[in-house]
Protein backbone atom coordinates (compact mmCIF):
# COMPACT_ATOMS: atom_id res chain seq x y z
CA UNK A 1 0.00 0.00 0.00
CA UNK A 2 2.81 2.36 1.21
CA UNK A 3 4.75 1.56 -1.98
CA UNK A 4 2.12 2.08 -4.06
CA UNK A 5 0.93 5.65 -2.65
CA UNK A 6 4.63 6.35 -2.86
CA UNK A 7 4.68 5.48 -6.72
CA UNK A 8 1.26 7.77 -7.29
CA UNK A 9 3.16 10.41 -5.25
CA UNK A 10 6.28 10.44 -6.82
CA UNK A 11 3.99 9.98 -10.76
CA UNK A 12 1.87 13.13 -9.33
CA UNK A 13 5.45 15.05 -8.77
CA UNK A 14 6.90 14.42 -11.88
CA UNK A 15 3.37 15.64 -13.70
CA UNK A 16 3.43 18.68 -11.51
CA UNK A 17 7.33 19.10 -12.13
CA UNK A 18 6.60 18.70 -16.30
CA UNK A 19 3.92 21.61 -16.13
CA UNK A 20 5.90 24.02 -14.16
CA UNK A 21 8.45 23.33 -16.45
CA UNK A 22 6.54 23.68 -19.41
CA UNK A 23 5.06 27.00 -18.32
CA UNK A 24 8.47 28.26 -17.48
CA UNK A 25 9.73 27.37 -20.50
CA UNK A 26 6.79 28.51 -22.85
CA UNK A 27 7.08 31.94 -21.35
CA UNK A 28 10.59 32.69 -21.11
CA UNK A 29 11.61 31.12 -24.90
CA UNK A 30 8.38 33.15 -26.22
CA UNK A 31 9.90 36.41 -24.48
CA UNK A 32 13.49 35.94 -25.48
CA UNK A 33 13.37 33.62 -28.99
CA UNK A 34 9.80 34.74 -30.13
CA UNK A 35 8.29 37.27 -32.72
CA UNK A 36 10.84 35.07 -34.58
CA UNK A 37 9.82 31.91 -37.30
CA UNK A 38 11.60 33.99 -40.84
CA UNK A 39 14.47 33.40 -42.45
CA UNK A 40 16.99 35.27 -42.98
CA UNK A 41 16.62 38.50 -45.43
CA UNK A 42 12.97 37.87 -44.82
CA UNK A 43 13.09 41.97 -44.13
CA UNK A 44 10.11 43.56 -42.11
CA UNK A 45 6.67 43.19 -41.06
CA UNK A 46 4.13 44.73 -39.03
CA UNK A 47 3.76 48.28 -37.42
CA UNK A 48 6.51 50.26 -36.07
CA UNK A 49 9.17 47.82 -36.30
CA UNK A 50 11.50 45.20 -37.32
CA UNK A 51 10.36 41.10 -37.23
CA UNK A 52 12.92 39.60 -35.27
CA UNK A 53 14.54 36.67 -37.57
CA UNK A 54 15.66 33.32 -36.44
CA UNK A 55 19.29 32.26 -37.87
CA UNK A 56 20.41 28.82 -39.15
CA UNK A 57 23.46 29.90 -41.22
CA UNK A 58 25.92 32.52 -39.90
CA UNK A 59 27.34 30.98 -36.92
CA UNK A 60 30.42 30.12 -35.55
CA UNK A 61 30.91 26.20 -34.41
CA UNK A 62 29.27 25.04 -32.03
CA UNK A 63 27.51 29.04 -30.92
CA UNK A 64 23.51 27.57 -29.74
CA UNK A 65 22.39 31.83 -30.22
CA UNK A 66 23.13 35.08 -30.08
CA UNK A 67 21.35 37.96 -28.21
CA UNK A 68 22.59 41.33 -29.48
CA UNK A 69 26.32 40.95 -28.94
CA UNK A 70 26.16 37.73 -26.14
CA UNK A 71 26.90 35.02 -27.22
CA UNK A 72 26.39 31.34 -25.72
CA UNK A 73 28.24 28.23 -27.36
CA UNK A 74 27.19 24.70 -26.48
CA UNK A 75 29.51 23.69 -23.90
CA UNK A 76 28.30 26.80 -21.76
CA UNK A 77 24.63 25.23 -22.45
CA UNK A 78 25.53 21.67 -21.57
CA UNK A 79 27.10 22.53 -18.08
CA UNK A 80 23.71 24.00 -17.18
CA UNK A 81 22.01 21.07 -19.11
CA UNK A 82 23.81 17.95 -17.45
CA UNK A 83 23.75 20.04 -13.86
CA UNK A 84 19.85 20.30 -13.80
CA UNK A 85 19.96 16.80 -15.19
CA UNK A 86 21.56 15.30 -12.40
CA UNK A 87 19.45 17.18 -9.89
CA UNK A 88 16.27 16.05 -11.14
CA UNK A 89 17.93 12.58 -11.43
CA UNK A 90 19.12 12.73 -7.06
CA UNK A 91 15.18 13.31 -6.79
CA UNK A 92 13.44 11.31 -8.91
CA UNK A 93 16.15 8.55 -10.36
CA UNK A 94 17.28 7.95 -14.03
CA UNK A 95 13.79 6.67 -15.30
CA UNK A 96 12.35 10.55 -14.83
CA UNK A 97 13.29 10.89 -18.90
CA UNK A 98 10.77 8.32 -19.97
CA UNK A 99 8.03 10.03 -18.73
CA UNK A 100 5.98 11.57 -21.85
CA UNK A 101 2.97 13.61 -21.35
CA UNK A 102 0.71 14.57 -24.32
CA UNK A 103 3.48 13.76 -26.83
CA UNK A 104 5.94 15.73 -25.38
CA UNK A 105 9.16 14.61 -23.44
CA UNK A 106 10.42 16.04 -19.67
CA UNK A 107 14.14 15.83 -21.74
CA UNK A 108 12.73 18.35 -24.53
CA UNK A 109 10.81 20.70 -21.79
CA UNK A 110 14.29 20.95 -19.71
CA UNK A 111 16.41 21.46 -22.86
CA UNK A 112 13.67 24.75 -23.51
CA UNK A 113 13.94 25.79 -19.45
CA UNK A 114 17.81 25.57 -19.86
CA UNK A 115 18.03 27.41 -22.98
CA UNK A 116 15.51 30.30 -21.37
CA UNK A 117 17.25 30.71 -18.47
CA UNK A 118 20.86 31.08 -19.96
CA UNK A 119 19.24 33.72 -22.57
CA UNK A 120 18.01 35.96 -19.91
CA UNK A 121 21.66 35.61 -18.09
CA UNK A 122 22.54 36.60 -21.30
CA UNK A 123 20.30 39.34 -21.88
CA UNK A 124 20.35 40.81 -18.67
CA UNK A 125 24.28 41.02 -19.18
CA UNK A 126 23.69 43.31 -21.88
CA UNK A 127 21.51 45.15 -19.01
CA UNK A 128 24.42 45.45 -17.21
CA UNK A 129 25.87 46.98 -19.11
CA UNK A 130 23.47 49.43 -20.83
CA UNK A 131 23.11 50.55 -17.40
CA UNK A 132 26.71 50.97 -16.52
CA UNK A 133 27.17 47.93 -14.04
CA UNK A 134 29.97 45.74 -14.00
CA UNK A 135 32.09 42.90 -11.65
CA UNK A 136 34.13 44.70 -8.96
CA UNK A 137 37.96 43.01 -8.87
CA UNK A 138 36.85 41.35 -5.11
CA UNK A 139 33.49 40.05 -7.54
CA UNK A 140 35.99 38.94 -10.26
CA UNK A 141 38.31 37.24 -7.74
CA UNK A 142 34.82 35.29 -6.53
CA UNK A 143 33.70 34.25 -9.89
CA UNK A 144 37.73 32.98 -10.30
CA UNK A 145 37.38 30.69 -6.92
CA UNK A 146 34.36 29.68 -8.03
CA UNK A 147 35.60 28.16 -11.34
CA UNK A 148 38.60 26.75 -9.54
CA UNK A 149 36.88 25.34 -7.36
CA UNK A 150 34.04 23.67 -9.86
CA UNK A 151 36.61 22.82 -12.52
CA UNK A 152 38.92 21.03 -9.93
CA UNK A 153 35.66 18.84 -9.12
CA UNK A 154 35.31 17.43 -12.49
CA UNK A 155 36.66 14.26 -13.31
CA UNK A 156 38.88 13.65 -16.49
CA UNK A 157 36.03 11.84 -18.12
CA UNK A 158 33.52 15.20 -17.30
CA UNK A 159 36.08 17.60 -18.90
CA UNK A 160 36.15 15.29 -22.21
CA UNK A 161 32.55 15.03 -22.86
CA UNK A 162 31.61 19.07 -21.52
CA UNK A 163 34.48 19.97 -23.63
CA UNK A 164 34.54 22.68 -20.95
CA UNK A 165 37.98 25.09 -19.68
CA UNK A 166 38.28 26.45 -15.90
CA UNK A 167 38.96 30.01 -18.02
CA UNK A 168 35.33 29.23 -19.89
CA UNK A 169 33.76 28.32 -16.56
CA UNK A 170 34.82 31.42 -14.84
CA UNK A 171 33.36 33.65 -18.01
CA UNK A 172 30.37 31.69 -16.88
CA UNK A 173 30.39 32.43 -13.29
CA UNK A 174 31.16 36.44 -14.56
CA UNK A 175 28.17 36.42 -16.19
CA UNK A 176 25.62 34.53 -13.43
CA UNK A 177 27.46 36.94 -11.21
CA UNK A 178 26.78 40.38 -13.34
CA UNK A 179 22.78 38.80 -13.69
CA UNK A 180 22.68 38.70 -10.16
CA UNK A 181 24.20 41.79 -10.01
CA UNK A 182 22.19 44.23 -12.61
CA UNK A 183 18.81 42.52 -10.59
CA UNK A 184 20.07 43.67 -7.13
CA UNK A 185 20.93 47.14 -8.55
CA UNK A 186 17.62 47.65 -9.79
CA UNK A 187 15.29 46.64 -7.49
CA UNK A 188 17.95 48.10 -4.32
CA UNK A 189 15.53 50.43 -3.06
CA UNK A 190 12.18 48.18 -2.70
CA UNK A 191 12.15 48.05 0.32
CA UNK A 192 8.47 48.31 1.40
CA UNK A 193 7.46 47.93 4.86
CA UNK A 194 4.66 45.25 5.17
CA UNK A 195 2.28 45.50 7.85
CA UNK A 196 1.43 41.90 9.71
CA UNK A 197 -2.23 42.07 9.34
CA UNK A 198 -1.26 42.83 5.33
CA UNK A 199 0.35 39.49 5.43
CA UNK A 200 -1.44 37.79 7.73
CA UNK A 201 -1.81 33.77 7.47
CA UNK A 202 -4.00 31.81 9.08
CA UNK A 203 -3.95 28.18 9.65
CA UNK A 204 -7.35 26.38 7.97
CA UNK A 205 -8.27 22.49 8.26
CA UNK A 206 -11.01 21.26 5.87
CA UNK A 207 -12.91 18.88 4.47
CA UNK A 208 -13.72 18.93 0.91
CA UNK A 209 -16.10 16.82 -0.88
CA UNK A 210 -15.75 17.56 -4.43
CA UNK A 211 -18.99 18.30 -6.58
CA UNK A 212 -16.71 18.36 -10.02
CA UNK A 213 -15.30 15.26 -12.18
CA UNK A 214 -13.23 15.09 -15.17
CA UNK A 215 -15.25 14.77 -18.39
CA UNK A 216 -15.95 16.87 -21.04
CA UNK A 217 -13.39 16.62 -23.63
CA UNK A 218 -12.88 20.77 -23.59
CA UNK A 219 -11.12 19.94 -20.21
CA UNK A 220 -14.31 21.22 -18.52
CA UNK A 221 -16.02 19.64 -15.46
CA UNK A 222 -19.15 18.01 -15.04
CA UNK A 223 -21.89 16.47 -12.23
CA UNK A 224 -25.46 15.79 -11.52
CA UNK A 225 -27.26 17.91 -10.02
CA UNK A 226 -28.73 14.35 -8.35
CA UNK A 227 -24.76 13.85 -7.85
CA UNK A 228 -24.53 17.30 -6.50
CA UNK A 229 -27.06 16.81 -4.10
CA UNK A 230 -25.96 13.66 -3.11
CA UNK A 231 -23.10 15.44 -1.98
CA UNK A 232 -24.44 18.23 -0.14
CA UNK A 233 -26.52 15.83 2.28
CA UNK A 234 -23.20 13.50 2.91
CA UNK A 235 -21.99 17.31 3.77
CA UNK A 236 -25.06 18.10 6.05
CA UNK A 237 -24.86 14.90 7.93
CA UNK A 238 -21.11 15.96 8.47
CA UNK A 239 -21.60 18.96 9.50
CA UNK A 240 -24.47 17.49 12.44
CA UNK A 241 -21.75 14.77 12.99
CA UNK A 242 -19.21 17.57 13.98
CA UNK A 243 -21.89 20.08 15.73
CA UNK A 244 -22.45 16.88 17.91
CA UNK A 245 -19.08 16.62 18.89
CA UNK A 246 -17.70 13.88 16.80
CA UNK A 247 -13.78 15.00 16.12
CA UNK A 248 -12.87 16.77 12.90
CA UNK A 249 -9.51 15.60 12.21
CA UNK A 250 -11.39 11.94 12.33
CA UNK A 251 -13.46 12.98 9.71
CA UNK A 252 -11.29 14.68 7.81
CA UNK A 253 -8.79 11.90 7.62
CA UNK A 254 -12.04 9.97 6.45
CA UNK A 255 -14.25 12.03 4.09
CA UNK A 256 -11.17 15.00 2.54
CA UNK A 257 -11.27 14.70 -0.86
CA UNK A 258 -8.52 17.32 -1.47
CA UNK A 259 -4.96 17.05 -1.86
CA UNK A 260 -4.11 18.40 1.73
CA UNK A 261 -5.62 18.51 4.73
CA UNK A 262 -4.23 21.55 6.52
CA UNK A 263 -3.61 24.77 4.57
CA UNK A 264 -1.64 28.06 5.25
CA UNK A 265 -3.85 30.71 3.89
CA UNK A 266 -2.93 34.35 2.67
CA UNK A 267 -5.27 36.81 1.24
CA UNK A 268 -5.69 35.91 -2.24
CA UNK A 269 -4.58 32.43 -2.02
CA UNK A 270 -8.47 30.72 -2.20
CA UNK A 271 -11.57 32.49 -4.20
CA UNK A 272 -13.99 34.65 -2.26
CA UNK A 273 -16.53 32.40 -0.77
CA UNK A 274 -13.98 30.76 1.00
CA UNK A 275 -11.72 33.47 2.69
CA UNK A 276 -14.78 35.14 3.64
CA UNK A 277 -15.23 32.01 5.86
CA UNK A 278 -11.29 31.27 6.83
CA UNK A 279 -10.88 34.53 8.08
CA UNK A 280 -14.00 35.22 10.00
CA UNK A 281 -13.28 32.20 11.69
CA UNK A 282 -11.74 32.41 15.49
CA UNK A 283 -9.35 29.44 16.81
CA UNK A 284 -11.13 25.90 17.08
CA UNK A 285 -13.92 27.20 15.15
CA UNK A 286 -15.95 25.25 12.74
CA UNK A 287 -17.86 26.49 9.71
CA UNK A 288 -20.99 25.24 7.80
CA UNK A 289 -20.83 24.04 4.74
CA UNK A 290 -19.21 26.64 2.49
CA UNK A 291 -19.93 26.23 -1.24
CA UNK A 292 -16.63 26.82 -3.70
CA UNK A 293 -15.75 26.05 -7.05
CA UNK A 294 -14.64 22.77 -6.16
CA UNK A 295 -17.43 21.19 -3.96
CA UNK A 296 -18.59 21.75 -0.30
CA UNK A 297 -16.46 22.43 2.01
CA UNK A 298 -16.51 22.19 6.02
CA UNK A 299 -13.70 24.55 7.36
CA UNK A 300 -11.76 24.56 10.84
CA UNK A 301 -9.56 27.68 11.88
CA UNK A 302 -6.11 25.97 13.70
CA UNK A 303 -4.97 29.40 14.21
CA UNK A 304 -6.05 32.76 13.69
CA UNK A 305 -2.17 34.03 13.24
CA UNK A 306 0.66 31.87 11.97
CA UNK A 307 3.63 34.01 12.99
CA UNK A 308 6.20 31.82 11.06
CA UNK A 309 4.10 32.15 7.78
CA UNK A 310 2.88 35.32 8.42
CA UNK A 311 6.82 36.66 8.26
CA UNK A 312 7.68 34.35 5.13
CA UNK A 313 4.31 35.77 2.98
CA UNK A 314 6.28 39.68 4.18
CA UNK A 315 8.81 38.17 2.52
CA UNK A 316 7.26 36.79 -0.44
CA UNK A 317 5.31 40.29 -0.86
CA UNK A 318 8.72 41.78 -1.22
CA UNK A 319 10.07 39.50 -3.87
CA UNK A 320 7.13 39.85 -6.07
CA UNK A 321 7.10 43.62 -5.78
CA UNK A 322 10.34 43.24 -6.67
CA UNK A 323 10.02 40.82 -8.84
CA UNK A 324 7.53 43.34 -10.96
CA UNK A 325 9.75 46.12 -10.63
CA UNK A 326 12.78 43.80 -12.44
CA UNK A 327 10.59 42.73 -14.57
CA UNK A 328 8.89 45.39 -16.26
CA UNK A 329 12.57 46.65 -17.05
CA UNK A 330 14.18 43.88 -18.33
CA UNK A 331 10.97 42.84 -20.86
CA UNK A 332 11.11 46.68 -21.99
CA UNK A 333 14.72 46.14 -23.04
CA UNK A 334 14.90 42.72 -23.70
CA UNK A 335 12.34 43.36 -26.37
CA UNK A 336 14.88 45.37 -28.35
CA UNK A 337 17.50 43.45 -28.75
CA UNK A 338 17.68 41.24 -32.00
CA UNK A 339 17.79 37.46 -31.13
CA UNK A 340 19.55 34.67 -33.38
CA UNK A 341 19.17 30.54 -32.34
CA UNK A 342 20.76 27.84 -34.31
CA UNK A 343 17.83 25.88 -34.90
CA UNK A 344 20.42 22.93 -36.76
CA UNK A 345 22.36 22.54 -33.88
CA UNK A 346 19.59 23.09 -31.17
CA UNK A 347 17.71 19.80 -32.27
CA UNK A 348 21.13 17.72 -32.13
CA UNK A 349 21.15 18.86 -28.22
CA UNK A 350 20.57 15.86 -26.26
CA UNK A 351 20.92 15.01 -22.23
CA UNK A 352 24.53 13.03 -21.69
CA UNK A 353 23.51 9.68 -19.91
CA UNK A 354 27.06 8.66 -18.95
CA UNK A 355 27.79 6.75 -14.88
CA UNK A 356 30.91 8.79 -14.62
CA UNK A 357 29.07 12.49 -15.56
CA UNK A 358 27.33 12.83 -12.16
CA UNK A 359 28.69 17.01 -11.72
CA UNK A 360 25.25 18.85 -10.04
CA UNK A 361 27.01 21.86 -8.09
CA UNK A 362 27.47 24.03 -10.14
CA UNK A 363 24.93 26.54 -9.12
CA UNK A 364 25.77 25.33 -5.46
CA UNK A 365 28.87 26.37 -6.07
CA UNK A 366 28.24 29.99 -6.81
CA UNK A 367 25.91 30.77 -4.15
CA UNK A 368 28.40 29.72 -1.48
CA UNK A 369 31.37 31.79 -3.06
CA UNK A 370 28.98 34.60 -3.03
CA UNK A 371 26.85 34.20 0.17
CA UNK A 372 28.50 36.20 2.65
CA UNK A 373 28.99 38.71 -0.15
CA UNK A 374 26.91 41.85 -0.57
CA UNK A 375 27.47 43.88 -4.59
CA UNK A 376 29.09 46.89 -4.67
CA UNK A 377 27.36 49.63 -6.91
CA UNK A 378 30.04 52.53 -6.31
CA UNK A 379 26.96 54.79 -5.16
Amino acid sequence: MNKKRSITVKARCIWALQRVLSCAAVLMFALIFCACGQKEGAGTAGEGGGTKVILTTGFERGEIFRIGSASCMKNELMVYLTNTQNQYETVFGEEIWQQDFNGITLEENVKETVLARIARIKSMTLLAQEMGVSLSEEEQALCAQAAEEYFTSLSAREQELLEITQEQIDGMYQDYALADKVYHYIIRDINPEISDDEARTITIQHILLKTTTVGNTDGGFTMSEEEKQERYELALELSERLEAGEDFESLMELYNEADENTLFIRHGDREKAFEDVAFSLETGQVSGIVETSQGYEILKCVSTFDREQTDQNKIEIVRAQREQVFGEQYETFVLSLTRYLNEDLWDEIRLLHDEKLTTADFFEIYNRCFSEAEFSFGE
